[in-house]
């Protein structure tokens, strides 16, 4: 079976953006998703990009255009300052690694998409245990695995950034098919071709 390895940040907007695209992708093509969140910050330090804050102001702004835009085109409503943004990711990616181990019992992108969802839709902070609780439950996970591994998902974490730098990868969201690699929600459609053996 063919392994996406998906390199993302429930923090980005385009993140949410992507939906569940991949996931629709992957059962067509019968392909594997590996959820490999991480910390983007870091990422940028380490590949050579800039924060979102730290743009020039005309680059901030057409980022704000581009997800008015997308989100428009793809029926997802946006909120494009959102009152917890920025937040610390790691909280909600540490469930996202815990439920990964856990095994069956619920759908991991559902959780992904529903934690970016409470973001940049939902005007919740992902890093209270409360909204990582209820996301989780609601994707069919237990919420205890809020609580659960946490020394375990911070290794694993960490681990993401490292293989995601040693994969090219230098920006979310960002998916790997062994060499081939595809940057941003906007190439999902050239993944899917890539799997199909289309390009």
């Amino acid at each position: 079976m063919t392994a996406i390895d998906y390199f993302f940040t429930p923090l980005s907007p385009f993140t949410y953006l992507a939906g569940t695209r991949l996931e629709e992708i992957a059962a067509e093509t019968g392909a594997e998703i590996r959820y490999r969140p991480l910390d983007v910050v870091q990422l940028f330090g380490r590949t050579g990009g800039t924060p979102p804050k730290d743009r020039h102001p005309a680059r901030q702004a057409y980022r704000l255009q581009e997800m008015r835009r997308l989100g428009a085109k793809l029926g997802l409503p946006i909120n494009l300052k959102p009152a917890h943004w920025p937040t610390n990711p790691a909280p909600a990616a540490f469930a996202i690694i815990g439920a990964q181990r856990a095994g069956g019992g619920g759908d991991l992108g559902a959780l992904a998409h529903g934690l970016a969802r409470a973001c940049w839709a939902e005007e919740r902070d992902i890093a209270d245990d409360g909204v990582i609780r209820e996301v989780l439950e609601r994707s069919g996970f237990d919420g205890a695995l809020a609580d659960v591994g946490m020394l375990e998902a911070a290794e694993e974490y960490g681990r993401n950034l490292e293989d995601a730098v040693a994969a090219n990868v230098f920006g979310a969201p960002f998916y790997v098919v062994g060499e081939e690699v595809f940057w941003g929600q906007d190439r999902l459609e050239d993944l899917r071709l890539h799997l199909k053996g289309e390009i």
